[in-house]
């Protein structure tokens, strides 16, 4: 019996955990796939056959499919996990270009990093920057181990005029600076290339640093006394009162009503 269930999703990408609790040799019928998709395997082990000669797949190698790709399956060694990745072509073209995707990849522990910490940013509730972010750190991973042949271009432009321009949306709390993909749209550039080049001119990733200004949104308004978490959450575009209270907790080591507490004593001294 094969089980999915969606981890997250948005538009140009979808994140499901995949576990088969079938325990049988034959092969499956044969299947077209339907999009770009990276398959990593978190536990178990099972068979998939496409162009080529059949592959034996484990936690150490995942695979690329691309669209019409025939593929049958088969689970000899009973159930198994693992966490498929789908993209639309656009988002594959701008870290693939025109390489196909071939088949297996080879998981080393780099690459095994860069799936935990897809799935612990999933975790988190914020779909739209700290799980995007990771997930284009997978990709890029993925496609530079598995694909042959020259990279897409990178654009021409400075990186420091990305994100000065990038820094400018967020601060100005611009629609399309709701998620990673859609800001990277507005400012012409590939969203790996926007997530890359925070580091190399901040020192902090995107995620971080939009973290950092709606954190700063948020303590001018519990300083001022702000009652309701809830609304703040709403307001500031966290998932609910829970995903701000961990964000807090992970960036300043408080929970928001601990630091109401603390800046309204500071205001009354």
């Amino acid at each position: 019996m094969l089980c999915a269930e969606r981890v997250a999703a948005r538009p140009e990408f979808e994140i499901s955990a995949v576990a088969c609790r079938s325990d049988h040799t034959r092969w499956s019928a044969p299947e077209l796939c339907g999009s770009y998709r990276v398959v990593l395997v978190r536990r178990g082990r099972f068979r998939r056959r496409a162009a080529g000669p059949p592959v034996d797949l484990d936690p150490s190698l995942g695979y690329l499919a691309a669209p019409g790709e025939e593929e049958s399956f088969a689970h000899p060694h009973g159930g198994d996990q693992c966490t498929s990745i789908s993209v639309t072509a656009a988002l594959w073209h701008s870290l693939a270009g025109d390489r196909p995707a071939p088949g297996p990849v080879y998981v080393d522990p780099a690459l095994d990093l860069a799936h935990r910490r897809v799935l612990a940013a999933a975790r988190s509730a914020d779909v739209d920057y700290a799980t995007a972010e990771q997930l284009l750190t997978l990709l890029a991973a993925a496609v530079a181990r598995a694909t042959t042949g020259p990279s897409p271009a990178v654009a021409t432009g400075s990186d420091r005029a990305v994100v000065a321009a990038a820094r400018a949306a967020i601060v100005a709390d611009h629609p399309a600076a709701t998620t990673l993909f859609a800001l990277a749209e507005l400012l012409e550039v590939s969203p790996y290339r926007l997530s890359r080049a925070f580091p190399r001119e901040l020192g902090v990733s995107i995620t971080h640093y939009r973290h950092r200004v709606r954190l700063g949104r948020a303590l001018d308004r519990l300083e001022n006394g702000e009652p309701s978490l809830s609304a703040l959450a709403a307001d500031l575009g966290y998932a609910d009162q829970a995903h701000l209270t961990r964000t807090f907790r992970r960036h300043l080591g408080h929970t928001p009503n601990t630091l109401r507490r603390l800046l309204t004593r500071i205001d009354r001294a």
